[in-house]
């Protein structure tokens, strides 16, 4: 059975509505993490989601293929660093905030959720961008 160009725009637009999808659910469990609570500090953390791509884009062109790659070389090994020190800053913040008794546990509970869900629209759109029809 041949499958159409058609059904794969499709099926590329339905992989995209669902990234949206996910990513949008992460940043409203991060609202509701601040407004539940009557405390805006846990947005801290979304600052996090802005920073977390900025080595792809920046020194991967835009790509996140060189993070499983194993070249090396300067600017390769500080966009892996970057990365993974956004990506455990995400996690640190909610529980620094927790230790200065900042937020309550709920709120870092709802955080950790919504990181969770923000990580798997990232591994999500780096299958996604594996196949050539992205």
């Amino acid at each position: 059975m041949r499958i159409s160009s058609g059904m794969l725009k499709i099926a590329a637009l339905v992989q995209l509505a669902g990234l949206a999808f996910m990513f949008s659910s992460s940043i409203l469990l991060q609202i509701l993490a601040c407004a539940i609570y009557s405390n805006w500090w846990p947005m801290l953390s979304a600052l996090m989601y802005v920073v977390v791509p900025m080595p792809c884009m920046f020194f991967g062109g835009g790509s996140t293929q060189f993070l499983i790659s194993r070249d090396g070389g300067g600017w390769i090994d500080a966009a892996k660093f970057l990365t993974g020190a956004s990506t455990v800053g995400s996690l640190a913040i909610p529980i620094i905030l927790r230790h200065a008794q900042m937020i309550e546990t709920g709120a870092m509970f709802i955080e950790f959720t919504s990181f969770f869900i923000f990580i798997c629209t990232v591994m999500c759109f780096h299958r996604a961008s594996l196949d050539d029809d992205w």
